[in-house]
C-alpha cells in the first residue's frame, strides 16, 4: 500500500497528514491524539475517525502542524485527516458522509484576519470617535 498525503489550512496554521497501513493510531506532533490536553481539541480532532468508522482504524495517520494557536491548528490538522482518509478510501459514501456533517470537513475556511490600518489605534476597522456638537 501506497503512502497517502493531504494538507489542511486553517488561518496561519497549516497541517500536514500522512496515512499508512496500520493499527489505527494517530499522531499529532508525534504525540497520539488520546494526549491532546484540551478535550474539545481532541473531539474535534476525533470527529472525521468516528465518522469513517472502519475505514480509520485499519491505517495509522501522522500529522504535523505549524504555526496560529491551539483552535486554528486543531481545525487544520481535522481538515488534513477527512481529507487523507477520503483519498485513502476513494469513495463518494465517506466524502458525503464529511460534507454532510460539516462541510470545513473537506472546504478549507478562507477567511482570514484583517490587517490593522495606519494611523488608527486598535482593531482593524475602528475609528477616533467624533463629535458633531
Amino acid at each position: 500500500m501506497k503512502n497517502v498525503q493531504a494538507s489542511g489550512k486553517r488561518k496561519r496554521s497549516i497541517a500536514r497528514a500522512v496515512l499508512r497501513q496500520g493499527t489505527g493510531i494517530v499522531r499529532i506532533n508525534k504525540v497520539p491524539v488520546e494526549f491532546v490536553s484540551q478535550r474539545m481539541f481532541r473531539l474535534k480532532l476525533m470527529e472525521p475517525l468516528i465518522l469513517a468508522g472502519d475505514a480509520a482504524s485499519k491505517v495509522n495517520i501522522d500529522i504535523e502542524v505549524a504555526g496560529g494557536g491551539i483552535s486554528s491548528q486543531a481545525e487544520a490538522a481535522r481538515l488534513a485527516i477527512a481529507k487523507v482518509l477520503t483519498n485513502h478510501s476513494k469513495s463518494d459514501k465517506l466524502k458525503e458522509i464529511f460534507l454532510a456533517y460539516d462541510r470545513n470537513m473537506l472546504v478549507a475556511d478562507v477567511r482570514r484576519k484583517e490587517p490593522s490600518k495606519p494611523n488608527r489605534h486598535g482593531k482593524a476597522r475602528s475609528k477616533v470617535q467624533k463629535s458633531y456638537r
